[in-house]
């Protein structure tokens, strides 16, 4: 920290600043101490509310941040540029644009809250309306969402400018590290702000990092400007955001502005900071006090006097009182609210073909790889706001490990069909923060070359389907999610499992796997033309085999998401199934029928989430008998949902107890030999088929 006095602060600080041509007016310099005192205020305020358990039961201050954090929202554009605060950042977001009143509305998690309606922690603020982001809880992800839309900036020729703020703690994550190299290496305007107060809750700088100006972490990217400031000094502060600012708008790349604060209190209101910071060293902290600097420079300076000062923070306190009693009349949330905002409208008016009861020989057919490409062409065309992006899909006449993407990049060019890093955080990160831009815009990514390495990317998938809901219907990234998923190809560990069931635990997402070509045509159209995330898994497997099949549907074929479809009808027993288990089901009716005279029904789920609960209620009604049958293994899989489900609500029409026929409970292996054996098999599902008719 520099630990100028206040004459030395004017000498080093002021004069260069007006060098520069920055003359800072006496107006300007009263409405900086104005917004200052006012957020230190409200800091003060929300530690009182938690004292008196009347609220913000989360409180994380912002007191010695108000350096940086004011200029930071005094650089932010309202309406134009794309602000995303952290947690700490009351100062920025009070200067930035949100009033008295929406601060603490947020604070008491009042319904009214412009951010989320009560649905987002305290102490998280945003305001969607003028481009103050809502982020969540997860320190410093939101990173990849200012660099996605800093990418749709760029892509469109924009001006505006993308904000990331965090704290030094941050930059420890991952997906930080990948946000500043994407951001570098493709030259986005957006700047990077980290509030170093050398503490992450308990651990120091020098714990958790190389160097203890974090900043430093960076210094060999190009195309990256980094500019280091005293956080605790507006005029430092401002000085090295016009820098970042001169930069970023002249094309030349990112920046990251490095702001040296301290923290004055403890990390959050469940913190005790006495237990790690000795008594010296938080006294020293309360010497660099940002309101204090600012307030004595002001005094020194003959800027303002005693009396000027201390009318403002008579009114500043009023404001705060009065908006504080305003704001706790207000009433609570209603509960009755509180499962709205999951999953976005569909696409309305959706009409899904007839099946033909008669091939019609002048009709094409595809397969389901052909079928995915050529929609996926289609709806490029229609829509000019689409882009594609993963590992692999855009390098000349190669279209991914799988060539569903054959040919996109050449029609389309590089500007909408790109490759991108072997980062899987980094994709879907920014596919979510380059939707907010405009509404009109589809993202579709390729998660992963292979399902099974999407893991490092559920930290994003769940920030994506928490969207929709934590700004209160206010924002909803539309992606559609490509996943090769499966087994039956000899590819073992990390290219063989299922991820569908995992996925159905998680709030907020579609899931839809279609086992032919007709329904991937219109479970895609579906999807791209419908807000929110999709996760659209295919199965590899089927990808060119000849019984995925099926003739073109017309141009207005769409497949409504939670809509089951009736592959054989039966009246014995009832295989439910989805993805490629499906075809087993249907070849293992075929045996039971010829060989067996047993009549089974097959029921293609095509949607997991959502489910369509009343067409497996109906086949249950019809048959009396259940067989479930699923890729993934038997425990934990979906499979346990749908048996739950019908013993609750069909119990009285069973005749049979609810049987399923699954993988086993091993990873998918190598060998072909013992991936016959993990998998599960026709074989299998005709003798449980067998087993379930003989009840």
């Amino acid at each position: 920290m520099v630990k100028e006095t206040i004459s030395e602060i004017q000498k080093i600080l002021f004069e260069p600043l007006l060098d520069r041509g920055m003359r800072v007016h006496n107006k300007t310099l009263k409405q900086w101490y104005k917004l200052m005192h006012l957020g230190r205020l409200l800091d003060l305020k929300a530690a009182m509310y938690v004292r008196l358990a009347k609220g913000w039961s989360y409180h994380s201050s912002c007191a010695g941040h108000e350096g940086i954090q004011l200029i930071l929202g005094l650089s932010f554009r309202q309406g134009k540029d794309f602000l995303f605060p952290y947690y700490r950042d009351l100062m920025t977001s009070l200067a930035a644009g949100l009033s008295v009143e929406e601060i603490i509305e947020n604070g008491l998690s009042k319904p009214t809250d412009v951010g989320s309606g009560g649905r987002h922690m305290s102490n998280h603020f945003s305001k969607p309306l003028i481009g103050i982001q809502n982020v969540s809880s997860a320190t410093g992800n939101h990173a990849l969402h200012a660099v996605g839309v800093a990418r749709a900036i760029k892509k469109y020729n924009g001006d505006e400018i993308a904000f990331s703020s965090f704290g030094d703690s941050s930059v420890s994550e991952g997906y930080v590290y990948e946000a500043v190299s994407g951001a570098a290496r493709e030259k986005l305007p957006v700047i990077f702000v980290i509030q170093n107060n050398k503490y992450g809750i308990s651990v120091t700088n020098k714990e958790q990092a190389a160097n203890e100006n974090v900043a430093e972490n960076f210094i060999g990217f190009k195309s990256l400007k980094i500019v280091n400031v005293d956080g605790t000094n507006v005029f430092d502060s401002w000085r090295g955001m016009q820098e970042a600012l001169d930069f970023v708008k002249a094309g030349n790349g990112p920046a990251i502005v490095h702001a040296e604060c301290v923290r004055m209190n403890s990390h959050s209101n469940s913190d005790r900071q006495e237990l790690y910071r000795n008594a010296e060293e938080i006294a020293d902290a309360q010497r660099f006090d940002p309101l204090n600097r600012l307030r004595e420079y002001l005094l020194v300076q003959n800027l303002l006097t005693e009396e000027e000062l201390q009318a403002i923070e008579s009114e500043n306190k009023k404001t705060v009182e009065d908006a504080g009693t305003r704001v706790e009349n207000e009433p609570d949330p209603d509960p009755t609210t509180a499962t709205m905002y999951v999953i976005p409208p569909t696409l309305e008016n959706s009409k899904e073909d007839e099946p033909l009861t008669t091939p019609n020989r002048d009709i094409p057919t595809l397969n389901l790889r052909e079928a995915i490409n050529e929609t996926l062409k289609e709806e490029f065309r229609r829509n000019p706001n689409t882009f594609l992006w993963g590992q692999d899909v855009a390098s000349k006449d190669k279209g991914g490990v799988f060539n569903i993407t054959k040919g996109m990049q050449q029609e389309f060019g590089i500007e909408r069909i790109f490759n991108a890093p072997i980062a899987e955080d980094f994709i879907v990160g920014t596919a979510n923060g380059f939707c907010r831009y405009r509404d009109d815009i589809c993202v579709v990514i390729e998660g992963a070359q292979f399902a099974d390495y999407f893991w490092p990317a559920m930290e994003q998938l769940v920030e994506c389907a928490h969207e929709y809901y934590r700004t209160n219907g206010q924002f909803t990234p539309n992606i559609v999610i490509r996943l090769a998923s499966g087994g039956y190809i000899g590819g073992g560990l990390y290219h063989s499992q299922s991820l569908d069931a995992t996925f159905a635990t998680i709030p907020g997402l579609r899931i839809v796997m279609p086992s032919f070509a007709d329904d991937a045509i219109g479970l895609m159209r579906m999807a791209m033309r419908s807000r929110g995330i999709t996760i659209y898994i295919e199965n590899k497997f089927l990808y060119n085999q000849f019984f995925t099949k099926a003739q073109r549907p017309s141009e207005s074929h769409v497949v409504p998401f939670g809509k089951a479809r009736v592959r054989k009808a039966g009246n014995d027993l009832s295989i439910v199934a989805w993805g490629t288990p499906v075809h087993f089901a249907l070849r293992a009716a075929r045996k039971l029928e010829t060989e067996h005279k047993i009549d089974a029904e097959v029921l293609d789920l095509r949607s997991i989430n959502p489910l369509d609960v009343d067409a497996i209620l109906k086949t249950i009604k019809k048959t009396g008998r259940l067989l479930v049958v699923h890729e993934h293994p038997l425990f934990g899989g979906f499979g346990g949902e749908i048996a739950s489900i019908v013993s609750e609500q069909a119990f009285q029409y069973l005749d049979a107890p609810v049987m399923r026929i699954a993988s086993k409970n091993s990873p998918v292996p190598f060998s072909r030999i013992l991936e016959r054996a993990v998998l599960v098999q026709e074989e299998d599902v005709l003798q449980a088929a067998v087993k379930l008719a003989g009840f």
